[in-house]
C-alpha cells in the first residue's frame, strides 16, 4: 500500500503555487520612447489641493510617489523621506509622454556644502501639476 495522503496534498499545492506564480498577471510592456515633452508647473505649497496636500502629510515620512487628479489636472508627487537636515532641493530632469505612460525623472539635490542647512529634520517632496491623462505614471 503506497501512502500519498499528506505528501500528494504537499505536492498538489506546490504544484498549484507554482503554476500560479508562472501564469500570473501579465505585466503589459511600459513604452518609454518619447512622443513629446509635457509642460508643467510645480506647485507652490499655498497651492497644493487640500485632499492631495493631506496625502502627503501622512507618507513624508518615507519616499513616496503618487498621483492625484481633479479639474486642474494631474498632480504628481514624489517625496524622498525625512532627511536629517534641510537645504535639500528637488529638481525636475524630465516629464514626458510615451505612446502609453507618462515618464517622470525627479533628482535629490543635497545642501551645497558650506550652506546654512539648520538642525532640524526635513521631508523634501516635489508636486508638479500638467495636463489631465489617464495614461500611468512611470516613475525613474
Amino acid at each position: 500500500m503506497r501512502k500519498t495522503g499528506l505528501y500528494g496534498c504537499r505536492m498538489s499545492l506546490a504544484c498549484a503555487a507554482a503554476m500560479m506564480a508562472l501564469s500570473g498577471c501579465k505585466v503589459d510592456k511600459v513604452d518609454q520612447n518619447k512622443v513629446r515633452d509635457l509642460t508643467f508647473t510645480v506647485v507652490g505649497e499655498n497651492d497644493i489641493p487640500a485632499e492631495l496636500k493631506s496625502l502627503v502629510d501622512e507618507r513624508k515620512g518615507a519616499p513616496f510617489k503618487l498621483t492625484y487628479t481633479n479639474d486642474q489636472g494631474l498632480y504628481i508627487a514624489v517625496g524622498y523621506g525625512e532627511q536629517e537636515t534641510g537645504g535639500y532641493s528637488i529638481q525636475v530632469d524630465e516629464l514626458y509622454l510615451t505612446e502609453n505612460s507618462i515618464v517622470a525623472d525627479t533628482e535629490l539635490l543635497g545642501p551645497e556644502q558650506g550652506e546654512a542647512t539648520g538642525v532640524g529634520k526635513s521631508y523634501p517632496y516635489i508636486i508638479i501639476q500638467t495636463e489631465y491623462s489617464e495614461l500611468p505614471i512611470v516613475f525613474q
